[in-house]
């Protein structure tokens, strides 16, 4: 088994990930006001099943191991769905939230963004899975998103210049906002300018936040959040799960993953 000096940047961006979605997750479960739910917890325990999926596969690979790497990637078959539907699942619970208390859902298009945006990163992560840098990339991806949310919600709770301390501090939402923007798309533009050929998908996973905050900006010029926010609040969570889980499986199988499934040319790893 040949070991080689890859993926350190992948690696310390998932385990960097995991470390702030504790804090971000923190005084959800530990805070003053903590009051997980059902939700909340299936939406955190994919999270970081996730992120140990994809620890697991990028150390398997920098350890040369690439049997086991192809075998154990059959589990996003499952945890990529099932990561996909509890992030639609806890979107709809939140608007649902928002509607009942009557303040709206500010997260709304963040939320229905990334739900999309995540599922559209695993797909294309398989269907250029013969390219194993490239296809990397596109599950880096899925990362950066979460390190985004996460460090939003670590700004918000610890960070002095952002942290929500009343009404009057409502502000610090978008100040907390666009600093995590910057950090990602900093990180993206780092990934790209390290491999530019394989490193562009996480160039664009840097520019979503940014992208979904125009759509919401223009959603809100048209008075067009509230009514999203209705409709995303009146689907069927159970319905909206399990669909969201069989059309992303379906999307998966029909990138041929299980199809001749013979081993792929091994790709020189660059050191990080």
């Amino acid at each position: 088994m040949k070991q080689t000096s890859g993926y350190a940047w992948e690696l310390a961006l998932i385990g960097t990930t995991a470390a702030v979605a504790v804090a971000g997750f923190w005084n959800l479960y530990a805070g003053g006001s903590a009051a997980p739910d059902s939700y909340h917890h299936l939406h955190v325990t994919t999270n970081f099943a996730w992120l140990t999926l994809l620890f697991y596969q990028a150390t398997q690979l920098r350890n040369g191991n690439f049997q086991d790497h192809r075998r154990m990637g059959l589990l996003v078959l499952v945890l990529g769905p099932l990561l996909v539907a509890s992030t639609a699942l806890l979107s709809v619970h939140s608007a649902r939230k928002g509607i009942e208390s009557g303040q709206g859902d500010f997260l709304i298009i963040q939320n229905v963004g990334v739900t999309l945006e995540l599922a559209l990163l695993i797909v294309a992560a398989f269907v250029v899975r013969k390219r194993r840098k490239l296809h990397g990339s596109f599950l880096m991806g899925s990362v950066l998103l979460f390190f985004g949310i996460a460090l939003f919600f670590t700004l918000i709770s610890f960070a002095p210049p952002f942290k929500i301390e009343g009404p009057e501090t409502f502000y610090r939402f978008a100040t907390a906002g666009m600093a995590g923007n910057i950090v990602c798309f900093l990180i993206g533009l780092a990934f790209f300018f390290r491999d530019w050929r394989n490193g562009w998908p996480m160039l664009i996973a840097g520019v979503l936040f940014p992208l979904n905050d125009f759509v919401g900006g223009l959603l809100d010029s048209q008075d067009l959040i509230g009514p999203l926010t209705m409709a995303v609040a009146s689907l069927n969570q159970p319905l909206t799960y399990a669909g969201t889980f069989l059309v992303l499986l379906a999307a998966l199988l029909a990138t041929g993953v299980l199809r001749g499934r013979t081993r792929p040319e091994r790709i020189p790893v660059q050191g990080a």
